[in-house]
């Protein structure tokens, strides 16, 4: 068999070149949007796009769903160093697993978020966050271009994960 044959959509080798590409894209999305909204938002500002969907200027101190986020400071070194062991943890991953295309996509797409997020916690102190989903007055927690790619990414592992199952 060809080293670069496909089987299965993974290779036998695979360059970690594309994936670091990925999650540098997302990176470059998030942190310019971040930007954007910042320089065109006051703080706490929202403005409608649909009848589901604002932009909103809103800063996050804590985790996912603002988990920790009114800690005294501490768990902003928490989670800057967390997701710095998750990225190396990832590029180890991706190293040995390059040639597994949905699940280097999936992990690319982690990688890029948790950097996007851990840019903004050390040159700021917390995440920014400005896409605010919702229906009637029920909002789902603000969030940004990190977020979604790391939430795509996991729907990716799971749908990695069913397709090896259905092998």
């Amino acid at each position: 068999m060809l080293p670069n044959k496909r089987v299965f959509g993974t290779t036998r080798s695979g360059s970690l070149l594309p994936w670091l590409g990925i999650a540098f894209v997302v990176i470059v999305f998030d942190q310019v949007s971040k930007v954007a909204i910042t320089q065109n938002f006051a703080y706490g500002e929202s403005r409608a796009i649909t009848s589901f969907f604002n932009l909103v200027l809103v800063y996050n101190k804590g985790a996912a769903f603002s988990f920790l986020a009114t800690g005294t400071g501490w768990q902003r070194y928490l989670f800057t160093g967390l997701g710095i062991v998750a990225a190396l943890f990832i590029v180890y991953l991706l190293k040995r697993h390059a040639g597994q295309r949905l699940f280097s996509c999936a992990l690319s797409l982690v990688l890029g978020g948790a950097i996007g997020n851990v840019i903004d916690r050390v040159l700021y102190g917390h995440v920014i966050d400005f896409l605010d989903v919702h229906v009637h007055h029920w909002h789902w927690p603000a969030f940004n271009i990190a977020d979604s790619a790391i939430c795509i990414g996991a729907i990716l592992f799971i749908l990695d994960e069913l397709r090896r199952v259905g092998k």
